[in-house]
């Protein structure tokens, strides 16, 4: 796939590097959803993002928003593009003197991404694989996880959870939200997760498991907030990252 980002973007800086390949199960179970460019021009309606998550779009960014009173200052990263309006309501909270930088390995999601944001905005979009961030240790204030972990297959949800807290200085916070376990009384449990099933194999996962089960056992990280929706199948997992030399039991 050509690179669009060697030069500035319209709206924002585009950082760049060398592009990472498009992972295998990445085209083969979303090329539909996000790899192929009428997936953009699909996909990209706020209305059909809400729909999808049951009208709790909104909801959820808004939980997200508020965890982080509105105000970043510092570095804040983003892991992956979303759908929607989140980005440019995280850049409108974005403190002075701080910045706001997106990870994605799919140049087009950037490119989409870019449109979406005001020509000042305090942003750097970077074309990198979650599993493998190109950031030195302890870079940033924090980092946001929207939607990702579900489309990922084990061993890639691991890696990239290990790559966020080691990119988050001692202190910062990730911020995990996504599908979660739902209780047997759920009737969303027999009413989604068969579409979730057929349309994205790996999303089984997060209704089967907690986050925990993915996340590194050295003990570098504490739960500070963990936040059910919808009837329990939406959560917000907020992780403290603790001093890497002294740990922290989770």
């Amino acid at each position: 796939m050509k690179n669009h980002l060697d030069r500035p973007a319209a709206t924002c800086v585009a950082v760049k590097e060398s592009l990472p390949d498009i992972p295998h199960y990445l085209q083969a179970h979303y090329w539909w959803a996000y790899v192929h460019p009428r997936a953009v021009h699909v996909f990209e309606r706020q209305w059909l993002v809400n729909l999808i998550l049951w009208g709790n779009y909104k909801r959820l960014c808004n939980a997200v928003l508020h965890d982080y009173g509105h105000d970043l200052p510092g570095r804040t990263l983003q892991i992956a593009c979303a759908y929607g309006d989140l980005t440019p309501r995280l850049v409108n909270c974005v403190a002075s003197g701080g910045s706001l930088e997106i990870a994605d390995i799919l140049p087009i999601q950037l490119e989409n991404l870019a449109k979406k944001l005001p020509k000042d905005a305090p942003v750097q979009l970077h074309c990198m694989d979650s599993a493998a961030l190109g950031f030195a240790d302890a870079s940033f204030d924090r980092a946001l996880l929207f939607f990702l972990l579900h489309e990922q297959p084990q061993a890639v949800r691991e890696k990239t959870l290990a790559e966020a807290l080691r990119v988050i200085r001692p202190g910062g916070t990730l911020t995990i939200v996504d599908y979660a376990p739902l209780s047997r009384v759920n009737p969303l449990r027999y009413l989604w997760k068969p579409v979730l099933d057929r349309l994205e194999p790996f999303a089984h996962d997060l209704f089967s498991e907690e986050v925990s089960a993915w996340l590194p056992k050295d003990g570098r990280f504490r739960t500070v907030g963990d936040q059910r929706f919808f009837g329990g199948m939406y959560q917000m997992l907020t992780l403290a990252v603790a001093d890497r030399q002294k740990g922290s039991a989770n």
